[in-house]
Formats: structure tokens, C-alpha cells, sequence
């Protein structure tokens, strides 16, 4: 069955995806710093060759990414959880916070990349 939800549902869906993603991210920083504690030569290693590394870049881009929708909807989930909108308000406050992402994720995205192509 194909889901066929409307913009809240997709809205959601995109909100927790960001949210495990982040989540994720949080749980492999907790380990790596960790390990530089217990073993600070791997840690090195680690940085060197995973995060340093060019195939890692678009992994960085994708956390800028989850965490700015994150933040955006987040701020319109408030906006209409303090606020007694009509339905059409919370099409019009997710066209904005695609909008703005738009708008803020490329930019972050050509300086998180630029490395990559100088």
C-alpha cells in the first residue's frame, strides 16, 4: 500500500527521520570521544582517516541538513502547538520552513563542499 499522507504526515515523518538520524550522529560522537580516552592513538586514526577523509564529507552535509529541517520544524511544531491556527496556517508554516531550508541549506551546503572541489 503506498502512503499517501498529506503535508503533516509527511512533515512528521521527515521530523523523526531527522531526529533518529541526529540521535545516531550523537551516539557515534559519545563512542569516539570516549575512545580517545581509552586508546588516543585510535582516536587519531579515527579522525584522520574517517572524518578528515573526502567520502566522509557528504555524511557532514546530511547532519547540517537533518539538523536545520530539525530545528525549522520544530520551531513551526511550537508555533502551532502555542497557536490555535486553521489547517491552512500549517500548510503555509511548512511551505516556510521548506522555504528557509532551502535558503540556508545551500549556502552551508557549498561551503561544507568546497573543500571537496578546491
Amino acid at each position: 500500500m503506498i502512503y499517501r499522507g498529506g503535508i503533516g504526515q509527511w512533515a512528521y515523518v521527515l521530523h523523526r527521520l531527522t531526529g533518529v538520524g541526529i540521535l545516531l550522529f550523537l551516539l557515534m560522537h559519545i563512542v569516539d570521544t570516549f575512545i580517545v580516552r581509552i586508546h588516543p592513538e585510535t582516536y587519531t586514526r579515527l579522525i584522520r582517516d574517517v572524518y578528515a577523509a573526502p567520502w566522509f564529507k557528504p555524511f557532514e552535509v546530511a547532519l547540517a541538513a537533518a539538523v536545520l529541517y530539525h530545528a525549522l520544524n520544530g520551531i513551526r511544531i511550537v508555533l502551532i502547538d502555542f497557536f490555535d491556527m486553521p489547517s491552512v496556517y500549517h500548510k503555509r508554516l511548512f511551505g516556510a520552513v521548506l522555504f528557509l531550508f532551502v535558503l540556508l541549506f545551500l549556502p552551508g551546503a557549498y561551503f561544507l563542499l568546497r573543500p571537496l572541489f578546491s
